[in-house]
């Protein structure tokens, strides 16, 4: 299966895609405002208003043989402890070898947000390499997955 978290993912019609050929179940979990889709394979999963019920949602149904999208780093560690394959938005692969790193760097950027209130930053643009860099990672995450299944 494939649970994407759907709050802000600008790959969710490339998740799609992908799943669908491989004949996954999908669910894209948000807190609304998704428009459902009316793929067969594709299961909207509308969670209640609150801090990380949409994580919590995914984080609790996910296992070995799942692939999981997300940009929330304390969801992806979760996932990743939990054996399951994890993707960034922009294909970056979450694995127990980097996702303390990529936590503590996200914890340090946290802080220095909070001391610094003008080092708001935004991030790079999402762009179409990030785009083909995400579908090839998908397809290699969903192969690897499968040997788990």
């Amino acid at each position: 299966m494939i649970y994407v978290d759907a709050d802000a993912c600008p790959v969710k019609d490339e998740v799609e895609r992908v799943g669908t050929r491989h004949k996954l179940r999908m669910f894209v979990v948000s807190n609304g405002g998704i428009r459902p889709s009316q793929n067969p394979f594709v299961e909207t999963v509308v969670v209640p208003d609150g801090p990380d019920v949409a994580d919590m949602w995914i984080a609790d149904r996910v296992g070995p043989a799942d692939v999981v999208i997300t940009g929330d780093i304390p969801l992806a560690a979760k996932c990743v402890e939990a054996g399951a394959q994890v993707l960034k938005h922009n294909g970056e692969p979450l694995t127990e070898a980097n996702i303390g790193n990529v936590l503590a760097t996200r914890d340090l950027m946290t802080d220095m947000r909070a001391a610094d209130p003008f080092r708001q930053g935004g991030g790079k643009p999402f762009s179409k390499a990030d785009r083909s860099r995400f579908l090839d990672a998908l397809e290699r995450a969903v192969r690897a997955a499968a040997l788990k299944g």
